[in-house]
């Protein structure tokens, strides 16, 4: 597989190796949890980190004690009165909290209350819980989406000592078949099997799997999620938008609606904290970890509250963004993003899961990248949109690469430039070229041809 674009790993040259654990797919063995409760999330470093938290009285955890203490009403209540039951004992959050588990039908909330209330819950309401799972597991076993297998192997964690046979079943269907199926296969082959919004719910699967099976899913396809970090930093528009309680960064997303779901955009952070807590050591989410510091995007609303708490290690050194290049490509994927800088008025560009967009002066405009329309020059890149324009006259700066958009996917193209030698270049499956000997300083004249593959004659 060819690595993205050479700007967006330039940063990584002393990068160290991942440490993994065992590879998921190939081994016969049973799938056994061997972890204590709880087994979700909280493993013992975290809640170590977490209790800490509320012995020093951090400023996470006083936003999200205040808000349970003041009786908010949180949109994800389970989750919230769990979390603090498992961190600060609180009986009556715990009390609220199984109630509220054993009449839900959200599964992954009924999974986090069975693994974190343990101590809270009478022998029979721990009964009426797990048989509880147990039936939503079986009733949304038909859906195959992210956040539904997210969910049921939780249950299938949670419940690995108290419900024979199921949570095996489940781990064969999901941690080897699902994943094998729906994700692995497809990203060898070159597609990107999850939209933006399953970011939160892959993480909280890939985190559930490897703490208490010992497997690294993200084995199955090296380079995808080595640069799943970079890729999910340089998709968000680049100007923050206010909410009520904190700002947010925007995650660009393939439809348009007049407001941006805020409950989104907190999931968007929530993945950003969860994928630097699943690997702390990998420069990719070291850069993350410096994107999300700045504590006016720290999340303090009743639905993000308890993720921010729950996720952040404000003491996890980071590395500042601004050493990431303003340029992503990956060519494998047919996925690209540039901005013109790494401040917020910036300039941003992004085509990807079949369509292009234009963030500018605050606003998102969609692109056809078929329709003729002038260069749009970034940074460190500039993109020529070429489906039935292919003459160009530019003038680049020091550099910059070329980037034509909206040809033929997978086919050859001549390649010449003014006092150039004429090559051959290859679109990738989104119909993407990359020109990188373009002559900078200099108004220069570049042509593309798509070459006629002759047939043999018989």
């Amino acid at each position: 597989m060819r690595a993205p674009h050479a700007y967006a790993l330039a940063w990584l040259v002393c990068a160290a190796p991942w440490g993994w654990c065992q590879t998921p797919a190939e081994s016969s063995d049973p799938l056994v949890v061997g972890t204590e409760h709880p087994r979700l999330f909280l493993r013992p470093a975290r809640l170590r980190l977490l209790r800490r938290e509320r012995e020093r009285q951090s400023l996470r955890w006083q936003q999200f004690s205040r808000l349970v203490a003041g009786g908010a009403q949180f949109p994800e209540p389970g989750f919230a009165l769990a979390l603090d039951y498992a961190i600060a004992g609180d009986q009556e959050a715990g009390r609220k909290a199984t109630a509220f588990a054993l009449t839900s039908t959200d599964l992954r909330q009924m999974a986090l209350v069975y693994d974190w209330c343990e101590g809270a819950m009478s022998g029979a309401d721990r009964t009426r819980l797990a048989a509880r799972i147990a039936r939503r597991m079986a009733e949304t076993a038909a859906d195959q989406s992210v956040a539904a297998v997210r969910s049921r192997l939780l249950g299938a964690v949670t419940l690995f000592d108290d419900v024979p046979e199921l949570p095996g079943r489940e781990f064969e269907r999901d941690v080897r078949g699902w994943w094998r199926t729906k994700v692995a296969e497809p990203l060898s082959a070159g597609k990107v099997p999850f939209q933006r919004e399953d970011a939160y719910p892959l993480l909280e699967l890939l985190h559930a799997v490897q703490d208490n099976l010992n497997l690294d899913l993200r084995e199955s396809n090296v380079d995808y999620f080595k640069d799943f970090p970079v890729e999910h930093l340089m998709s968000y528009y680049p100007a923050p938008y206010r909410g009520a309680e904190n700002d947010f960064y925007i995650g660009a997303a393939t439809t348009r609606s007049k407001d941006p779901d805020l409950e989104a955009a907190a999931l968007s952070r929530a993945a950003d904290l969860a994928m630097v807590a699943y690997d702390t050591n990998a420069p990719q989410t070291q850069v993350l970890q410096g994107w999300l510091m700045h504590d006016r995007f720290l999340l303090r609303g009743a639905f993000g509250v308890p993720y921010e708490f729950l996720w952040a290690d404000p003491y996890q050194p980071g590395l500042s963004y601004y050493h990431v290049p303003t340029v992503y490509y990956n060519p494998d994927y047919g996925r690209l993003f540039a901005r013109s800088s790494w401040d917020d008025d910036a300039a941003w560009f992004g085509l990807f899961d079949g369509g292009a967009q234009l963030f500018a002066d605050g606003h998102v405009t969609m692109v056809d990248p078929r329709v003729e329309a002038p260069p749009l020059a970034l940074d460190d890149a500039t993109v020529c949109f070429g489906r039935a324009v292919r003459d160009f006259e530019l003038t680049l700066e020091d550099r910059q690469t070329v980037f034509v958009v909206g040809l033929e996917p997978r086919r050859s193209y001549d390649v010449e430039v003014d006092d150039e030698q004429m090559y051959q270049a290859d679109s990738d499956r989104a119909g993407i070229v990359e020109l990188d000997d373009v002559p900078a300083g200099k108004p220069v004249a570049v042509h593309l041809r798509e070459r006629i593959v002759k047939k043999a004659s018989r």
